[in-house]
């Protein structure tokens, strides 16, 4: 029996950890995949307080190495389903049960992919999905923005002030964001609007090179510095839909607080409904959670 179950091993799982674990309680981290979650994409971090410059899997590891220290239980295994029985949590995995108190669903939202040729080779080397992480890097570049809904309009908003030269790439024959982002993309003597072709393939052997683009004419090679991919999101939640309520989008309803619908669960980092997803404010929703936990364990 645990006190906390923490589903998910990215920074908002980690710190919540490392805070319940502090608190005195009993902890036990799940994780699927890869321990740091998304932020192992980046290969270098330059906004994450007390850090001035660092790699994704480094600081991955720092989190890693801090929940172990403070004494984190750790399982490789895939959860299933959270069942409640007489106030106790039993968590259902691939592997197995475990049951907790109480249980902290962490699990993040992955960055959908366009699933093209060479795409994943150049992830974090040059094909982005955070202008706010990476823009800083493109400065007086040229870069490709895919998508034509108002995150991918943000992106190029914001990438334009910065880089040389935006490209915006969109499968539909108009752009799907709001008139207001479009009316100010229009207005950007810097950004370029393709519309109504796909990324058929990724261009580049040892570094990335550009892409090609296809439309009714047919296929046509353009070249840039790097490319954001901003498509949506997909939060890992599938496996909770019977337990919290989630919105349209498929993310955990919750508010600052990190509390849920479920007594006795609660929800940290990308999975909750929030407006900004960073590693600062996942780090952030891992210690609120796990204190309200806290809480409510010894309530």
């Amino acid at each position: 029996m645990y006190d906390i179950i923490v589903i998910g091993a990215g920074p908002a799982g980690l710190c919540a950890a490392v805070y319940a674990l502090r608190a005195g309680k009993k902890v036990l981290i799940l994780e699927k995949g890869a321990f740091g979650g998304q932020v192992t994409f980046s290969p270098k971090i330059e906004n994450y307080p007390g850090m001035t410059s660092i790699s994704g899997v480094e600081l991955a590891d720092k989190m890693v190495e801090q929940a172990l220290f403070q004494g984190a239980d750790v399982e490789v295994e895939e959860v299933l389903e959270i069942k409640s029985e007489d106030g106790i949590k039993k968590v259902v995995t691939d592997m197995g049960e475990h049951t907790a108190k109480a249980v902290i669903i962490a699990t993040g939202a992955a960055h959908r992919h366009l699933g093209v040729e060479g795409e994943e080779k150049f992830i974090g080397e040059g094909i982005s999905f955070c202008a706010i992480c990476d823009g800083a890097f493109y400065s007086g570049k040229n870069v490709a923005v895919i998508g034509g809904g108002n995150s991918a309009l943000q992106e190029a908003l914001s990438l334009s002030e910065i880089c040389k030269k935006v490209t915006i790439i969109q499968n539909l024959a108009f752009l799907t964001g709001e008139k207001r982002l479009a009316d100010l993309i229009e207005k950007k003597d810097n950004i370029e609007v393709i519309l109504s072709h796909t990324v058929e393939k990724v261009l580049g052997d040892d570094k990335f090179e550009g892409i090609v683009i296809k439309g009714e004419e047919g296929e046509r090679e353009l070249s840039f510095d790097g490319m954001f991919v901003a498509i949506g999101l997909s939060p890992a939640t599938a496996p909770f839909k019977d337990v919290v309520e989630l919105d349209k989008w498929g993310y955990v309803t919750s508010d600052e607080s990190c509390t849920t619908k479920a007594e006795g669960i609660f929800v940290a980092g990308d999975c909750r409904t929030k407006q900004i997803r960073q590693i600062s404010t996942a780090a952030s929703d891992g210690a609120v959670a796990a204190l309200a936990a806290v809480k409510f364990i010894e309530s």
